[in-house]
């Protein structure tokens, strides 16, 4: 580093800088800096740098399933702010797995990353009560902060389900059903809660204006989980007119079976989806979802992250509201509803 600076004329501490913190660098300055990095082959040893109290640059961001695009975005927002401060993220996920996440924390602790930023499924915060009370940042994503002592970015999983719910009520459905998990993590169930608070509200009782399907979430894939629950829907008795989905993912599975079954959507059912992923205005017909911020939502988590480390910081908790993105999946039901006997195979 001594010889770095000497060549980029600069101190010491401004190379560090450059390494660790390159958005508090003037641009000019950090592009010297880096230019006589490059030239010299000068490498950080990472390690080291730690055993100097250094923080690691190292982030470890934990979802729920890698595979869903709505996690995909929400980590390209955290990697995009992380970045600006010279962290690297380690994605991980636990596929809705409580063993898989305890055991992920405990390597992470070995690790000694600077931080962790996690949509949790397992219902023990004490793992990260521990990690926060032993210097290292806890930030929860995609879930509220209730009680605890910990840091939180979230967005009103009720608030959308009650969108989607009061959407439907609002265009004539009186017989919903809601396509969640055997084992829903927590925003599922809160987007359930959402659309039963939409249904009350028009006067309804959940209890007979709502069809509660599950499918498994992983494995098998979603998209065939959901597909398959097409036939369940259509044969349900009172017939069922619309079908809020627990995310875009599940929508594109459903939206497939219900082709297979011989049913038109929005002529015979209406489906509507939660997160708005690049696909679900492409879809035909197009998807209404409930639109979720997914970049901002990841780069808020990480901003909490690092303000972690400045004196005098609070924990808190940002909240997100969500919007309903109407387009043609949703319509009036139709009189009289489909007829599922009459199914055609393709």
């Amino acid at each position: 580093m001594r010889e770095v600076a000497r060549a980029a004329g600069v101190s010491v501490s401004t190379v560090a800088n450059v390494l660790s913190r390159p958005a508090i660098v003037a641009p000019a300055t950090r592009r010297r800096v880096e230019d006589v990095i490059e030239s010299v082959g000068y490498v950080p040893n990472g390690p080291a740098r730690q055993l100097r109290g250094r923080p690691s640059p190292i982030v470890a961001s934990v979802t729920l399933d890698l595979a869903n695009p709505f996690y995909a975005e929400v980590n390209r927002g955290i990697e995009d702010e992380l970045a600006e401060h010279g962290c690297l993220v380690l994605a991980c996920s636990i596929d809705l797995r409580p063993a898989k996440e305890r055991q992920l924390l405990k390597l992470l602790q070995t690790q000694a990353v600077r931080g962790v930023i996690i949509a949790p499924v397992g219902a023990d915060p004490a793992p990260l009560l521990w990690m926060s009370r032993h210097g290292m940042a806890v930030v929860l994503i995609d879930h509220p902060r209730a009680e605890l002592d910990l840091c939180a970015v979230a967005v009103d999983d009720v608030a959308g389900g009650r969108l989607a719910g009061e959407h439907l009520v609002g265009l004539g459905h009186r017989r919903i059903a809601f396509l969640g998990g055997t084992r829903d993590a927590g925003p599922v169930a809160r987007r359930r809660d959402g659309v039963r608070e939409a249904l009350a509200a028009a006067g309804l009782d959940p209890a007979t204006a709502l069809l509660d399907v599950r499918v498994p979430l992983h494995p098998p894939p979603l998209v065939e989980a959901a597909a398959s629950a097409a036939a369940l829907i259509l044969a349900a008795t009172p017939p069922v007119t619309a079908v809020v989905c627990l995310n875009d993912t599940a929508a594109l599975g459903l939206l497939d079976g219900l082709a297979a079954a011989g049913a038109r959507v929005p002529a015979d059912i209406s489906v509507v989806g939660y997160g708005d992923l690049p696909f679900a205005r492409r879809l035909a017909p197009a998807l209404t979802t409930v639109s979720q911020p997914k970049y901002r939502l990841g780069r808020a988590a990480a901003e909490l992250l690092l303000d972690e480390a400045r004196p005098g910081h609070v924990h808190r908790e940002i909240g997100f509201r969500p919007t309903l993105a109407v387009r043609a999946s949703s319509a009036p039901p139709s009189a009289p509803p489909f007829d599922a006997s009459k199914r055609i195979d393709w």
